[in-house]
């Protein structure tokens, strides 16, 4: 049986400590499956979608495995994409905030080789490059593969596409042949098959293969923001929509908390839940959740298991999910009972990436949402509101309060103003008139690049007319 998790591992505590510290609860099936095996020194072919935690899978075994002591290079990875270069070493190093003595270098065309060259020379223990700029460095003599003990391949498959196939080849030739090779790739072509073949020996098969996805009557969503903008724009589809009972994922567990601690400061009733409570703990939270006690749970994926719950009316992915089945599973916590659901995702930057992903896995195309305005909730507010106030009068019984109005027409106060005053304050009331001053600034700014870029265009436009009409002198 995999281990699942990772205080279960021969790892070091500074290791330990650091996966801890960036809040990480359980191994995904590739880490639980893959990192024991590779611990051991053991090759492997790991199947597995882009999205699932591979570069854990083999970037934790490798750290644990690096001498700090021999400034030599002992690791190598091997990537399709500079983008995918960076983010592996990006990641690694994440892994290393209790332990610095361990040197990392991305390797990729674009950047200047001198720095590259520079910190080749003063003893990179893992390098994590494109195949075309290593061979680059191999042939200025400025990159010595003789010392390494492990090479992985990352997406594999991809490289094949690429035509990387034989820069590859070259490169593990140049590696000793009592090395550990690691292939990590979403499908097993031929070539592949072949390529494990020739430089691996005995290896392990890893295959982690997706549950079939189930998400009937949920409408999904995603909305590009900025990190710091997050909180307001979660507050502002509640508001929006109204919403009486929310279920919000966050990847960790200080992330969680965090959530909490700001949601309750504006006044939005919310509880957490992660690994570090009790069961006691959880079990009070998830009873009040239950009993509509507190309008929003925020919690981890380990956490949220077992969560059944038929009200929930929206999930969202506050951080984007590691793994595109957790999507599938967090998603699935609405819309129960033959109930619909909303599902909102937020996405930062390059994580655009993983949700293609996650679109690709479930064979689903999310549309992008607007963040919605302050004049969208207003608007939405008022219309519940101003239903509020129709029910009330058709029910009647509302003499003792136009007695109240009627004292107040005395002193000469129009009607109409007297109901928009109460409105303004019923409204005020609902938190109607929240500025959420983060989104304001974020909005702004966005809409100043559109303005820009329209007026680029329509430069260009006029100079393109101007220059292809009749010659000028």
């Amino acid at each position: 049986m995999a281990t699942e998790k990772f205080e279960d591992l021969a790892i070091s505590k500074d290791l330990l400590r650091a996966i801890q510290d960036i809040g990480f609860e359980e191994m995904t099936p590739i880490q639980a499956q893959a990192i024991p095996p590779i611990l051991e020194g053991k090759d492997i072919i790991g199947q597995a979608q882009t999205g699932t935690g591979k570069t854990l899978a083999f970037g934790l075994p490798i750290l644990e495995s690096i001498q700090p002591k021999i400034k030599k290079l002992q690791a190598i990875v091997l990537c399709p994409t500079r983008e995918l270069a960076i983010q592996v070493a990006e990641e690694m190093k994440r892994v290393l905030k209790f332990k610095k003595d361990v040197v990392i270098l991305a390797v990729y065309g674009g950047q200047p080789i001198d720095r590259q060259i520079r910190v080749l020379k003063s003893g990179a223990h893992i390098m994590i490059g494109t195949p075309g700029r290593t061979i680059d460095h191999i042939n200025r003599g400025t990159l010595k593969l003789d010392s390494v003990k492990t090479v992985v391949l990352d997406e594999a498959d991809e490289m094949l596409n690429m035509g990387f196939i034989d820069d590859v080849e070259i490169i593990l030739q140049k590696t000793p042949k009592e090395r550990q090779t690691l292939l990590f790739s979403a499908t097993m072509p031929r070539p592949i098959l072949d390529l494990t073949r020739r430089y691996q020996r005995n290896p392990e098969l890893i295959k982690v293969v997706h549950k079939q996805l189930t998400v009937p009557n949920v409408e999904q969503y995603y909305l590009e923001v900025k990190e710091g903008i997050k909180l307001d724009v979660l507050c502002r589809l509640i508001d929006l929509y109204g919403l009486k009972s929310s279920l919000i994922f966050c990847n960790m567990k200080r992330r969680v908390d965090e959530v909490v601690m700001h949601l309750e400061a504006r006044g939005y009733p919310a509880l957490g839940l992660h690994g570090d409570m009790t069961q006691q703990q959880r079990n009070h939270a998830m009873d009040k959740f239950k009993r509509n006690a507190s309008e929003i749970l925020v919690a981890t994926d380990v956490a949220a298991r077992g969560i059944d719950v038929e009200n929930i009316e929206a999930v969202f992915n506050y951080d984007i999910p590691q793994d595109e089945e957790y999507y599938v599973h967090r998603i699935g916590r609405t819309a129960r009972a033959g109930k619909n659901g909303l599902a909102f995702t937020f996405v930062v930057g390059r994580e655009l990436y993983k949700l293609r992903d996650i679109e690709a896995y479930a064979s689903i195309k999310i549309p992008r949402r607007s963040i919605p305005t302050l004049i969208d909730v207003e608007e939405v507010k008022t219309t519940t509101l101003l239903d509020k106030v129709r029910a009330i009068i058709d029910k009647g019984n509302t003499e003792r309060y136009v007695q109240i109005v009627e004292s107040l027409l005395k002193e000469d106060y129009a009607t109409l103003d007297i109901a928009a005053a109460l409105l303004k304050m019923a409204m005020d009331d609902e938190g109607g008139g929240q500025e959420y001053p983060q989104l304001k600034e974020f909005q702004e700014d966005y809409r100043q690049k559109e303005d820009r870029f329209h007026d680029r265009r329509k430069h260009k436009q006029k100079t393109s007319r101007t220059f292809t009409g009749k010659k000028r002198y």
